[in-house]
């Protein structure tokens, strides 16, 4: 894969996630050659020991001591309409973030934006009992929940990871950077984990937890 941040070496101990493994790195190879650790920039293969089934097409992987990725809960961001009639809370299109294709929900739509004169001409700090629907050539900050488990980050921590295209209707419907996330609150948390990121005014309408689907 490829190296997006930071620096991968044998010996460290990494973090799978959503997957949830923890596993020593026992080497690195670039072109078939072991290398002693790789950059930024560069497509390696490294080996540890996990089943091919242990994890998945949209994992990611990070130095488990030193800011590991998080599941996400809910994550901010400002979203640009290209190709769209009407985008409303609830609307719950695919994201395409790094290597990951998930269905996400626009949980609240904060506010909107014009693009030509980039003023606010919405916003439910200002009127909480609004509802904003956004259509091409409109700008919204939303709340958005992954229906499935997925790592995002802010784009200002980690850019490859805070970038995202909307599909629907098998074509690009808007784009989005991400400004905060709110990591998924696990079962040995005691609190909820801290906002990664910043929403401003905004944070106080983020969403709460997205209910399990019954089998």
């Amino acid at each position: 894969g490829r190296v997006e941040t930071g620096i991968l070496k044998a010996g460290m101990v990494v973090s799978f996630q959503p997957a949830n493994k923890i596993i020593d790195v026992k080497s690195v190879e670039m072109h078939h050659k072991s290398v002693p650790q790789a950059i930024p920039g560069d497509n390696v293969g490294f080996n540890v020991k996990l089943s091919v089934k242990d994890i998945k097409r949209g994992d990611v992987c990070g130095d488990s001591k030193r800011d590991p990725p998080q599941e996400t809960g809910s994550f901010y961001a400002q979203v640009m309409v290209q190709d769209h009639k009407g985008i409303g809370n609830g609307y719950t299109p695919v994201l395409d973030c790094h290597t990951a294709h998930i269905a996400c929900k626009f949980s609240k739509i904060c506010n909107k934006i014009d693009r030509r004169s980039g003023k606010v001409t919405q916003d439910v700090a200002k009127d909480e009992g609004v509802t904003i629907k956004c259509k091409s050539g409109d700008s919204m900050n939303v709340w958005l929940q992954p229906t499935k488990a997925m790592v995002v980050e802010p784009y200002s921590l980690f850019s490859p990871l805070g970038r995202f295209a909307v599909r629907d209707m098998k074509k690009t419907v808007a784009v989005g950077v991400i400004k905060a996330v709110q990591p998924k609150r696990q079962k040995e948390d005691t609190a909820d984990r801290a906002v990664r990121g910043d929403a401003g005014a905004h944070a106080k309408f983020m969403p709460a937890p997205l209910a399990k689907k019954k089998k």
